[in-house]
C-alpha cells in the first residue's frame, strides 16, 4: 500500500494501537521503507519482531486497519528493566499528532514492560525528529536522559554509516 493511498484522519482517537501479529511483517516494512532516514531491515527480520517480540513491539493501524505506526522494541537479555527501542516509524500523513509519544506511552503499559525503568534507543546526530521524540518523552515522563556515541561511524560502520548516539532515559519510580 503506498502512502498516498492511506487515510488518516487528524483525529488520534481513531487509531488504535495492538499488539502485532506475524501477519503485519509486510506492512511493517513498507512502512519502514516510506520512513526515511530508518534503516530498512529485511522484511524477515520484520516478521521476527511481530511474531517473537509482539509483547514489545507495537501496531498502530487507522480505521481502515492500514498499519501508520509502528515501534519495535524488545527487554535487553543482561537488564530486563531496560527496554530498548529499535525503531519507530509513524507514516507521513500520521505525523504531528504525538503517534510516536503515544505508542511509547501504550508499549511501557504493557504487562511485559511492567518492571521497566529504563528506555534506550541509538539515534544519528542527523535525525531530528527522533531526537525531538525521546527529548519530548523524558521531559513529560519526568525521565533523566542521557546520549553518548555507542556505534561509530568508523569502527563499526567502516565509514558507511553515521555514528549512532545511545540514548538512555531513566524513569522515575
Amino acid at each position: 500500500m503506498s502512502a498516498t493511498s492511506l487515510t488518516v484522519s487528524s483525529d488520534t482517537h481513531l487509531i488504535h494501537c495492538r499488539a502485532p501479529t506475524a501477519g503485519d511483517g509486510h506492512a511493517v516494512w513498507q512502512l519502514i521503507g516510506r520512513c526515511p532516514p530508518l534503516d530498512a531491515n529485511s522484511l524477515y527480520c520484520n516478521l521476527l519482531q511481530c511474531d517473537h517480540f509482539g509483547d514489545t513491539c507495537i501496531a498502530a493501524v487507522n480505521a481502515e486497519d492500514a498499519l501508520v505506526g509502528w515501534v519495535s522494541g524488545y527487554l535487553l537479555p543482561r537488564r530486563p528493566g531496560t527496554l530498548f527501542i529499535w525503531q519507530v516509524a509513524v507514516d507521513q500523513l500520521a505525523q504531528g499528532q504525538g503517534l510516536g509519544k503515544r505508542m511509547l506511552r501504550e508499549l511501557l503499559a504493557r504487562p511485559a514492560c511492567e518492571g521497566v525503568n529504563t528506555l534506550q534507543t541509538t539515534i544519528t546526530a542527523d535525525n531530528h525528529a527522533s531526537w525531538r521524540l525521546f527529548v519530548s518523552f523524558a521531559r513529560e515522563h519526568g525521565g533523566q536522559m542521557s546520549d553518548e556515541c555507542y556505534f561509530h561511524q568508523d569502527e563499526h560502520f567502516a565509514g558507511a554509516h553515521a555514528s549512532e548516539h545511545m540514548v538512555t532515559i531513566r524513569l522515575p519510580a
